[in-house]
């Protein structure tokens, strides 16, 4: 259960970083374009990661 856990949290870490990482390559002009404010990207990407 402990593994489990920790590879949960492992998996949502991935998550988060890739998002982050996809979204930090996008110009202000794209990310306008989504709605999206580049001091937002952190948050973002974090609700993506628990979802």
């Amino acid at each position: 259960m402990f593994v489990s856990y920790v590879l949960a949290k492992v998996r949502s870490y991935l998550r988060y970083r890739e998002t982050v990482r996809e979204l930090s390559v996008l110009s202000d002009r794209e990310l306008d374009d989504l709605g999206i404010s580049r001091f937002q990207i952190e948050s973002i990407a974090r609700e993506h990661a628990t979802a």
